[in-house]
């Protein structure tokens, strides 16, 4: 993983911080009409499918608890609710994550990988191209992000 692709993540990882702990509770959980998503799924989903597809499909433990997982993997909807320790939890989860991939990634802890291809027909190889496709599919639920907010404004 090049400095520049980490410095990408982590500042989108920030953007998306500063998302969540600035805008309020009702407005993040809020699924306006025509969506079927709300702004704090969007954020939660982009840690729990970064953990997936980098962490899992490399055979690791993921690094976030199997609930949160589970609540935001792909395919699931918010029920529009979510607690604060939850919040704050997912608030410290946007930057640990991208911090704790960047030592993993530099210690070599991703030595084996199984091939998978994404809802977008791409095919991912080894870890290298996890990193890669995590960073556009981060960007697609930022655009996403910018839709919802916008339609709740």
């Amino acid at each position: 993983m090049t400095e520049n692709i980490y410095e990408v993540m982590l500042q989108n990882r920030k953007n998306l911080h500063a998302i969540l702990t600035k805008t309020p509770k009702e407005k993040l959980l809020k699924i306006p009409a025509g969506f079927n998503n709300n702004v704090y799924w969007n954020i939660a989903h982009t840690i729990a499918t970064q953990q997936v597809l980098i962490y899992k499909f490399s055979g690791l433990q993921m690094r976030i608890p199997n609930e949160l997982v589970a609540k935001f993997a792909k395919g699931t909807v918010p029920d529009g609710t979510a607690t604060e320790e939850e919040m704050m939890m997912v608030a410290d989860f946007l930057i640990s994550t991208a911090e704790w991939l960047k030592e993993d990634y530099e210690t070599s802890l991703f030595q084996n990988f199984n091939e998978y291809t994404t809802s977008a027909r791409v095919t991912l190889k080894n870890v290298d191209d996890a990193i890669a496709f995590n960073l556009f599919h981060e960007g697609l639920h930022i655009g996403q992000i910018a839709l919802l907010l916008k339609q709740l404004t």
